[in-house]
């Protein structure tokens, strides 16, 4: 049988914690969700004074990163080609969610929203860095 690497509690705040501090030092005003490789949700954070919707879009862009084991802006640039991808359940083609790879296997992914899609993506690629 084949074994595979998973995230822990301490991987998921290890990461939400260089997300926070990605978002802080650029003082921007996010909600930073992480889910397991079946796209279920570890943990949510949002930080005072980001929009509600950062919640709902920050959770479809870290559940489709984590579906799709590639960042969320493939599907984003897909879609242009194929729009029958939007029809997959589930699936928020925007840019800002980030698959945790792990020996080459998806292990989950972070999804953040509230700033510019490239400056999302890049809290996410903090906290997927702390992992080292």
């Amino acid at each position: 049988m084949r074994s595979k690497p998973t995230l822990t509690a301490d991987d998921v705040q290890k990461m939400m914690a260089a997300c926070k501090a990605e978002a802080a030092k650029n003082n921007w005003k996010v909600g930073i969700a992480i889910v397991d490789d079946a796209g279920y949700l570890w943990a949510f954070e949002r930080i005072e004074g980001a929009g509600r919707v950062t919640s709902t879009v920050a959770l479809g862009k870290a559940r489709t990163a984590s579906m799709m084991g590639r960042p969320s802006k493939m599907m984003e640039d897909r879609i242009k080609d194929r729009p029958a991808f939007l029809l997959f359940p589930d699936i928020l083609p925007i840019q800002g969610g980030m698959p945790i790879l792990v020996q080459g296997e998806c292990v989950g992914a972070i999804g953040v929203s509230g700033v510019q899609s490239h400056e999302d993506e890049q809290v996410a690629s903090a906290g997927i860095a702390a992992l080292g």
